[in-house]
């Protein structure tokens, strides 16, 4: 049925004679409402927290500088959130920094940013409060102390906020492979730390300072690193090459900014996301690598994940969680060799994990790359085995065609789910549709989802969602618009959404999403995560284009208030509709989506009569960016129905 559907979508937004179904202009009086809908205000605002580059970060000690202040890094990417057991405020957030260059007082590499918020009772918005450390730091926004801690961080890019007591683990997603690569720079010193004043990075991106240039990036600390970590034996005492002490959870202490520790029982690998079970005994660790692998640490004592067993899955083995040893040094700085001697199950860039605390299952992003074979084969050959949903996809693009062949795509990605009852991996929702050549923006679908990455669960009107983030791999295939897309270059252009997914049994498709906005141009969205009062849910808007209005042009973290004042009336397709008559639309009331009683095809118009957009073969239709006023929609068959959009 699926296949069925994305061919007839296909046609539908290519074939010209379709598109002369719906006039340029109507005739469509003042005073003309056969049926007349009207759509309220949405509830959802928009509050700006934290504005990377200009917000100013408190700093300690570092290479010699005295602890002091500067602008905050730039790049912003996971958000974690940890409640305050008192009544002080409502807890601490976190917000991690997937920029790279070297700063001073900040840190070489990576970096993270805490800060405390209250909520204001009048207003509803979030307020951020002064802190004083323990350090002697005092202010509100505070850099997490990682260098004098475990050493530099690389790349601050996913990581855990635990779902029991807010616990903070940054993820370490750069994966290099020598100091060369972790210097990323235009340093003539490779084999010791420089102590030179240098500039500061820009605060606007896409310039010669700023982290996209390759100039004033790296890590300029090359000298081998001396292991500080009595909590793990196997390691403490051992000195090992300054690369190898990337590419580990981290875990943080928010409330007073500091790094705790690095995770390094749950091996060395290119961590992107992971989740705790709400027993507090299990991590589940996703990967952003292909081939990836589906990581879980198992706790000894609930809650202490110093000590534990680490394993892999293995989907085509009786004892699906394969043990992994991870008590010598050797082994957790080669866990990928560990896991292929497994036989374990090869994914395609494991991202973010979440977890349904009222079920208990655990869902992840499988990013997507477009041709994943090449990376899979020698594993496959040393014995690890391919998902079984790739093997499946594969089979289905041809018939000679296997996940090992060089024909094999994945562009769009999708969400898995894992049930820890049965111990079986499926496909929640896969993206799309499939488009060969991307439509313009006049035939695009109203949904499309492209590569998934940040994800979350949250709870609206005692119902749950998943809240998707998209970050895209590329602009062909349908991923963005044809007017979007530049072969590659056009990065700057890419409009990432972020969706919700209702939770229901079984697999979900692209229909069921809800669109929930949209960042500025150029920027990924990911990080979000819902506050524990279930008002507001937080957001990055990373790496925007530096031509967007300040303060898009900047990475942001952001709120959006106002989720408990939803209602799942607002946001889900309204039951008993009648599928007979021609055209009914469904507001009852809505946030942001028009509802159709059956699937057809549609055109909006303004109050005039001029055609605005052309929607094909589709249920709903999004009209949240469009200003408050009269619209009219017409079906194929010419039937009008007018739409107040307050």
């Amino acid at each position: 049925m699926r296949t069925l559907y994305l061919l007839l979508l296909s046609m539908a937004v290519s074939g010209l004679p379709a598109q002369l179904v719906f006039p340029a202009e109507i005739d469509a009086p003042e005073d003309y409402a056969p049926v007349e809908e009207v759509m309220p205000p949405s509830p959802l605002r928009l509050q700006t927290l934290f504005i990377g580059g200009i917000d100013l970060v408190q700093t300690t000690a570092t290479y010699g500088n005295d602890a002091n202040q500067t602008n905050a890094k730039e790049w912003h990417d996971f958000i974690g959130f940890t409640p305050d057991t008192t009544t002080e405020s409502l807890g601490w957030i976190s917000v991690n920094h997937e920029s790279i260059y070297r700063d001073d007082r900040i840190g070489d590499g990576g970096g993270m940013t805490v800060f405390r918020v209250e909520r204001d009772e009048e207003s509803g918005d979030l307020n951020i409060l002064d802190q004083n450390l323990e350090d002697g730091r005092a202010g509100k926004f505070f850099n997490v102390d990682f260098v004098n801690t475990v050493g530099e961080t690389g790349m601050n890019c996913g990581g855990i906020s635990s779902i029991v007591d807010g616990r903070i683990w940054t993820a370490e997603e750069w994966f290099r492979d020598d100091n060369a690569s972790i210097n990323y720079g235009n340093f003539s010193n490779y084999n010791q730390y420089d102590p030179a004043p240098v500039s500061y990075p820009s605060a606007v991106g896409f310039d010669e300072n700023s982290v996209g240039s390759g100039i004033n990036q790296g890590v300029r600390d090359l000298r081998p690193f001396p292991v500080d970590a009595p909590e793990f034996p196997f390691i403490d005492g051992d000195t090992i090459a300054k690369y190898e002490n990337f590419n580990w959870m981290v875990e943080i202490d928010p409330r007073q900014a500091k790094a705790v520790r690095k995770q390094y029982n749950w091996g060395r690998q290119g961590f992107e996301g992971g989740v705790v079970s709400a027993d507090n005994k299990y991590i589940y660790l996703g990967v952003d690598a292909t081939p990836a692998f589906f990581l879980r640490f198992e706790a000894d004592t609930p809650g202490d994940f110093t000590q534990g067993t680490l394993s892999v899955y293995k989907h085509d083995a009786e004892e699906k969680w394969v043990e992994l040893n991870n008590n010598s040094a050797r082994n957790v700085l080669n866990l990928d060799s560990l896991s292929i001697e497994a036989g374990a199950t090869m994914f395609n860039r494991n991202e973010w994990v979440a977890i349904d605390p009222t079920t208990g299952i655990v869902y992840w992003t499988e990013t997507g790359r477009d041709y994943p074979a090449g990376a899979w084969r020698d594993e496959a050959e040393a014995g690890a085995v391919v998902a079984p949903h790739h093997a499946a996809r594969a089979a289905a693009q041809g018939e000679n065609i296997t996940a090992l062949s060089d024909e094999y795509w994945d562009y769009y990605g999708r969400v898995m789910q894992y049930d820890p009852e049965t111990e079986e991996i499926s496909v929640k929702i896969e993206g799309g549709p499939y488009f060969n050549e991307s439509p313009s923006q006049t035939n695009y679908p109203d949904k499309h989802l492209s590569n998934p990455d940040g994800l979350n669960v949250m709870t609206i009107d005692e119902q749950q969602f998943l809240v998707i983030c998209e970050d895209l791999n590329g602009e062909t295939f349908g991923r963005m618009p044809a007017e979007n897309g530049s072969g590659g270059s056009g990065v700057r252009n890419r409009m990432c959404e972020l969706y919700l997914l209702p939770i229901t049994d079984g697999t979900a498709t692209v229909d069921d999403l809800i669109r929930i906005t949209v960042t500025p141009v150029g920027a990924e969205i990911t990080g979000a995560i819902p506050t524990p009062d279930g008002k507001s849910l937080l957001v990055n808007s990373q790496h925007p284009s530096s031509e967007n209005p300040f303060p898009y042009n900047h990475s942001l973290t952001f709120a959006i208030h106002g989720f408990d004042e939803l209602t799942t009336t607002s946001l889900l397709p309204p039951s008993g509709v009648d599928e007979a008559v021609g055209l009914e639309i469904y507001p009852n009331p809505t946030l942001q989506t028009v509802f159709l009683n059956r699937r057809q095809d549609v055109a909006l118009y303004n109050q005039t009569g001029q055609r605005l957009r052309v929607f094909r073969n589709v249920t709903q239709i999004d009209v949240s960016d469009l200003p408050s006023g009269a619209y009219y929609l017409r079906s194929d068959e010419g039937q009008l129905v007018k739409l107040i959009k307050h």
